[in-house]
């Protein structure tokens, strides 16, 4: 049985105060939804807050991206090794705005993955296709395409200890959500990928939904038999609001 887990991606967003007073509703809503894993990625900046904020509870922190390096003249990359000094146990990789923004290639998001993996922390690797791939008709391609760039370098093997993200790049912050059923059939697509290599890892590897998960749709998403949680963007913003998504999946 996978539990599902519930990520909060804060993005560029909060303030020392803002983040205490988030931290703070989350540590008092945990133990209500201690069936879900919960985890928060804050900006790099207020790592060493959360890290004293959660310390001691269930709840678990990572970041948004790393480096490929582990150390270096790379000014304004954070390395792996730093990510360690805050006990972070996750780290997101791959995430459309950094494809799309950042110019990251499949093969750099492989290297980040190899990085984080390299040094114990669980890479959460993000896939997914924009409006115009969808309206091709070519999303299961571009998905299996990111995918297999990360099972190329590392081997399907490297999921036990990993988790993915289907984020229809469309729905990130439109307003738009996939259907349940949308969603599930590209959440099973990717789990038959791996099946094709290692059915066992492919039932154990969780695979979240990253695309506009709120508490109104959680519990639609959240029951199809291949989504195992969420990569929450905006609603993790709100105390409230995230442990309502939580609750969906109890």
């Amino acid at each position: 049985m996978r539990r599902k887990l519930v990520a909060g991606n804060w993005k560029m967003n909060g303030s020392a105060e803002s983040i205490r007073g988030l931290l703070q509703g989350i540590r008092e809503g945990a133990p209500a939804v201690a069936a879900v894993e919960l985890a928060v990625f804050p900006p790099f900046v207020y790592l060493g807050l959360v890290e004293q904020q959660l310390s001691g509870t269930a709840v678990a922190w990572g970041t948004q991206n790393l480096s490929e390096h582990a150390s270096g003249a790379y000014t304004g990359e954070i390395a792996g090794p730093m990510l360690q000094d805050f006990h972070c146990q996750y780290v997101i990789v791959g995430h459309s705005e950094r494809r799309t923004f950042y110019g990251e290639s499949d093969q750099i998001v492989a290297r980040k993955f190899a990085a984080a993996r390299k040094l114990g922390i669980k890479p959460i690797l993000c896939v997914g296709e924009t409006l115009e791939e969808r309206e091709k008709g070519v999303t299961e391609a571009v998905v299996e395409r990111q995918l297999k760039a990360v099972l190329d370098s590392e081997g399907v093997g490297a999921f036990t200890d990993a988790v993915i993200a289907y984020e229809p790049v469309w729905a990130i912050g439109t307003g738009k959500t996939a259907t349940s059923a949308q969603a599930q059939e590209v959440h099973a697509f990717i789990r038959r990928q791996l099946a094709a290599l290692d059915s066992a890892v492919a039932a154990q590897t969780r695979i979240l939904y990253g695309g506009s998960m709120k508490a109104a749709n959680a519990g639609e998403l959240l029951a199809m038999p291949d989504i195992d949680g969420g990569l929450i963007g905006g609603a993790s913003l709100e105390a409230k609001e995230f442990l309502a998504i939580a609750k969906a999946g109890c």
